[in-house]
């Protein structure tokens, strides 16, 4: 009976704030501020008792170190529901937006999760950015049939698991990996390399497919090992790499750890290359390492989108109604929503115009095999992965990041 009434209450809290589009340092809405703030971060006009309501969640980082990848992918999802609201009001349906702040925090994730799945007009969750995270609360999505689709969750293991919720328009680590190590060899002529990671999902599972390509390419792998993140102070491992006077370092991390890393490998001499993965990309990267970010290497799972005119109207477009730059994430916080869209409203549909259930939702999703967004085509496989992602070199010159091509 208390969970039954701890349950009732939880989702009257949530009824209450689902149009909140940020959750600041907690992840409950204020029910106080909830008809304001809902008309504000949504987007939408007049509230009509008539329409019924469907809430998308966007969950990430949206405090804290990593926060730059939450509140970039949710900006961009948040835009992209922007511009189907009126669709949908047509349709009959008040669509809104709902996120929540799980700090890349796995243990985190998994409370919003429960939070998610206690509200039932969340249909659909665009998240998480960050792999770890996203393995946790994929498990309580799971329980409800919650479809999710990450923007940036690299992790090979997350579709692996046969969780049908689980879904990704990006490219998985395995991908990453192996074609960093592959255009390391081909491109950058590396022989020898020592390798770095910070024992988390992401970092340490992108640093082992770096090394499964290095050692299959013939390429000497010098070191692997792992550092703690949220250290300020490497220089133990800084003394091992120097010692071992390798041609490349790669770290299999994110930007916090790298900037820091990377300047005290210059300090001590170093002058080979230093990459990693989409981790590095964060204007913050150059602040922590200053001059010695200069030509760091790094792969990302998202092309140039400014590299056409299309792209370049989209960003001016973006810019002018969100008040922000693009980030990190962005564009595929914009396609990700997109792609939850879609399928929400082929199951609108295929239920006869009424409000779909969250395995109608699933099923519409999980069934997308050739979805043009703006960004990036998206068509899923069996286990939810994108099979028409790709993977992209970047190189910080300047003190600002530049598009160097494809991978390979």
């Amino acid at each position: 009976m208390v969970k039954k009434r701890t349950m009732a209450l939880l989702s009257a809290i949530l009824a209450v704030g689902t149009a909140l589009t940020g959750c600041g340092a907690g992840n409950t809405a204020q029910p106080a501020q909830s008809n304001n703030a809902a008309q504000q971060s949504s987007g939408g006009g007049e509230a009509s008792g008539a329409l019924e309501k469907i809430v998308i969640a966007s969950v990430g980082p949206l405090s804290g170190p990593n926060s730059a990848y939450g509140d970039t992918a949710k900006s961009g999802a948040e835009y992209a529901l922007k511009q189907k609201q009126e669709e949908f009001k047509k349709l009959g349906f008040e669509l809104e937006l709902l996120a929540q702040d799980e700090q890349a925090d796995p243990k985190q994730a998994v409370s919003v999760a429960e939070m998610l799945i206690s509200n039932p007009d969340v249909l659909a969750v665009v998240g998480h950015p960050t792999t770890g995270a996203s393995v946790t609360a994929s498990v309580k999505y799971n329980q409800e049939n919650l479809v999710m689709v990450s923007p940036a969750a690299t992790g090979t293991s997350l579709t692996q698991e046969g969780k049908k919720v689980v879904h990704r328009i990006c490219a998985r680590d395995d991908q990453q990996g192996s074609k960093a190590a592959i255009y390391a060899k081909n491109q950058l002529g590396v022989k020898n390399a020592f390798l770095i990671h910070d024992k988390q999902a992401y970092g340490q599972g992108l640093a082992e497919e770096v090394k499964k390509q290095f050692e299959t390419d013939g390429v000497q792998v010098l070191g692997f090992e792992g550092v703690t993140a949220g250290e300020k102070d490497y220089s133990a491992m800084i003394n091992q790499v120097i010692a071992a006077n390798p041609e490349m370092v790669y770290f299999g991390g994110y930007y916090a750890e790298a900037g820091i890393i990377v300047k005290q490998l210059r300090d001590k001499g170093f002058k080979g290359y230093f990459m990693g993965g989409d981790g590095f990309d964060s204007d913050d990267m150059v602040k922590i390492a200053g001059p010695a970010a200069e030509g760091v290497i790094f792969t990302s799972t998202v092309g140039d989108i400014s590299a056409t005119d299309e792209g370049k109207k989209w960003i001016t477009d973006y810019e002018s109604a969100m008040g922000k730059k693009v980030g990190i994430f962005t564009a595929f916080g914009y396609d990700s929503m997109n792609v939850v869209l879609h399928g929400v409203e082929e199951a609108i549909k295929a239920n006869g115009g009424k409000k779909p259930s969250r395995e109608q939702v699933l099923d519409a999703v999980h069934g997308i095999k050739d979805f043009q967004g703006q960004f990036v085509k998206v068509g899923f496989d069996e286990n939810g992965d994108n099979q028409f992602a790709s993977v992209f070199v970047y190189k910080y010159a300047n003190n600002q990041k530049q598009f160097v091509g494809e991978a390979k």
